[in-house]
């Protein structure tokens, strides 16, 4: 994507099931989990570079033990900034103690993350908030070990407000009106009844206190604590908590919005946001490897016991395309082959946009993240071609040369490495005309790549979002190499609608597909619609989230997939380029094709999968309209 969009974050959790003493035999260290966590954790730093936290749970601490240990760092490199900060004590322990190292009682009670339960989290600011405060692992501590509850997850919540009036008409004083402690605070009040209700069992029966407890840690109802705190929530999640006496959970929302993945063998038992970072850290197939069903939590009891449990009923899974089209690696052997899909299902529009013209045409492709579907939309072209010439053999006759028939086998689609981004350039200046100098050299080009003035140049991205980069950039440089035509193409379908479930497309000017259709609308003298739009939104402010329906969607109505996109390159070719250029998008029905079980397509749509999506589409089109720049959740 040559927008910089902030999304996702990513969530990697590991519980060892065998003693400490066990890993130490096996694997000949006591780092075994944390290096594991620290793995999972790399792997997945695509999802996340503002911030990044680690915790920890000590199983069967004596009371006056610590028994939880939390790391976060908002440095750059924060991964390693955290692990640099826990490998320094290790460090010194090793050089002044070396024999402590194999010494388990003595690490679980002198050294932090020497325990059985991690959980590790990484972080895009998309609120643009970035101080160490906002970094999950979240704590909500207590001096019950049952009551203690660590949070962290990748998700947005599209009713945070009535969630904290819920919260507040309990009794609560939340610190903050934030989804994560909203969240935090609704899972830990269930938690206290939980334990309440056991207490009171417990009591009853004439148990002594220290004992009652210990059958609270064994009886936890966690799946009953999950129903009730998450019955109400709106949005895309995939959370994960620990419990101070050892369970722990991953829960997914009822769309499979947000991903998660999990595995377990006799040691561990591993959940992360992708599929091939778990193989990639434990050696495995993709079919070792299950994903968390949409509406479950995986529970995890200090027992070791594990289970996949039906929280809230799954409605229509529609977990996020832009998982596959952009934001998960493309090392997943499913997603590599959804993006080539891509790449491949839009070739004829790219043949007719080019009057079908390969001779006299290269392709490439920018950023490096569209590599893959820039393989597909080379496998089409050649399929194509192939076709083409058993057609050019056919007329040769029926004794053409061999000279006729090698010139005929040897023509190729014709592929450069026509840009590569050099440094990210960073400038105090504020004048615009200075900045977009410096921004117009991020990416180099390879000069003589084509045939000035007569080739067609094609650059494949894997999404347009604002069209920023495009203009101030990509579109000029390219035009440097004096291409007759450049046609730039999106293998994602033209973005319309924010995002409300975790990534950072929230304001409706924001996108380049929404700017052109208003120029279209004041262009054709329909301004009338931009009120009429504006008026219905006003009227559902009050309505309950599940009566609001989305109305922008007549905002793009008079026109087509085509007219908008014509617009679109008329507003982002700058005045100074000399080449024609054309933008193509990718079809929501080819987008289905390519990615059949992952639908979540609503910022292609508007057909969002929840209630609280459409009351923010809603919000984000009014905060246009009055001109304010702010979220809509």
């Amino acid at each position: 994507m040559s927008d910089s969009i902030k999304h996702e974050c990513g969530i990697a959790l590991l519980r060892l099931k065998q003693p400490l003493k066990f890993y130490i035999d096996k694997y000949g260290s006591p780092f075994y989990g944390i290096n594991k966590l620290h793995l999972l954790m790399e792997k997945q730093h695509n999802r996340g570079q503002d911030g990044a936290g680690i915790a920890n749970i000590k199983f069967d601490m004596a009371p006056g033990e610590r028994y939880i240990s939390r790391a976060r760092s908002i440095k750059s490199g924060p991964i390693q900034d955290i692990f640099d900060q826990i490998n320094t004590r290790f460090k010194t322990i090793a050089q002044d103690y070396p024999s402590f190292l194999k010494d388990v009682d003595f690490l679980k009670k002198n050294v932090g993350f020497t325990g059985e339960l991690f959980l590790g989290h990484l972080r895009y600011g998309t609120f643009g908030r970035n101080s160490i405060e906002s970094c999950h692992p979240f704590l909500r501590q207590n001096n019950w070990i049952t009551r203690n509850l660590v949070v962290a997850g990748n998700f947005n919540l599209t009713n945070v407000d009535e969630l904290f009036e819920v919260l507040v008409k309990i009794g609560q004083h939340p610190k903050e009106k934030s989804d994560t402690v909203t969240v935090m605070e609704k899972i830990g009040h269930f938690l206290d009844s939980e334990n309440d209700s056991l207490f009171n069992i417990y009591k009853q029966k004439g148990i002594e206190n220290q004992d009652i407890y210990k059958k609270i840690a064994e009886n936890l109802d966690i799946q009953k604590i999950l129903k009730k705190a998450s019955s109400d929530w709106d949005g895309g999640y995939a959370m994960a908590g620990l419990f101070g006496h050892g369970d722990a959970f991953v829960l997914r929302d009822p769309n499979g919005i947000r991903p998660a993945f999990w595995f377990e063998n006799d040691e561990v038992v591993v959940v992360a946001s992708e599929r091939p970072v778990i193989q990639t850290a434990f050696n495995l197939k993709a079919n070792d490897i299950q994903e968390l069903k949409p509406g479950h939590a995986l529970i995890i009891k200090k027992s070791g016991l594990t289970t996949e449990s039906k929280i809230n009923e799954s409605t229509t899974k529609l977990a996020c395309s832009f998982e596959r089209i952009y934001f998960s690696r493309g090392s997943d052997k499913d997603i590599y082959h959804e993006r080539k899909n891509l790449g491949q299902l839009v070739v004829p529009q790219v043949l007719k946009s080019i009057d079908y013209d390969l001779k006299n045409s290269v392709f490439s492709f920018i950023p490096n993240t569209a590599e893959i579907s820039f393989y597909g939309m080379i496998k089409g072209l050649e399929d194509h071609l192939n076709l083409d010439k058993i057609n050019q053999i056919k007329a040769l006759g029926a004794n053409p040369s061999s000279e006729e028939i090698e010139n005929i086998l040897l023509q190729r689609a014709r592929t450069e490495k026509i840009a590569i981004k050099d440094v990210k350039l960073r400038t105090f200046i504020t004048q615009d005309d200075s900045r977009d100098d410096l921004v117009a050299h991020v990416y180099d080009i390879t000069y003589g790549s084509i045939r000035e003035g007569l080739d067609n140049l094609i650059v494949i991205d894997d999404s347009i979002v604002r069209g920023t980069t495009l203009k101030q950039s990509i579109l000029k440089i390219l035009d440097r190499l004096g291409p007759k035509k450049i046609v730039v193409v999106s293998s994602a379908p033209q973005i319309r609608y924010p995002d409300c479930y975790g990534i950072d497309m929230a304001k409706m000017g924001d996108f380049i597909a929404f700017e052109a259709a208003i120029a279209l609308l004041k262009e054709t003298n329909q301004t009338q619609i931009i009120d009429e739009v504006y008026a219905k939104c006003i009227k559902q402010i009050d309505l309950p989230k599940e009566e609001v329906v989305n109305v922008v969607k007549e905002i793009y109505a008079p026109f087509t997939d085509d007219q908008i996109s014509k617009k679109i390159a008329e507003l982002l070719t700058p005045p100074s380029i000399q080449a024609e250029v054309q933008i193509i998008f990718q079809s929501v029905e080819n987008l289905h094709k390519a990615c059949p079980n992952h639908l979540g397509d609503w910022y292609f749509t508007g057909n969002y999968p929840t209630p609280g999506g459409n009351k923010v589409v809603s919000r984000a089109f009014m905060n246009w309209m009055e001109n304010k720049n702010e979220r809509a959740y």
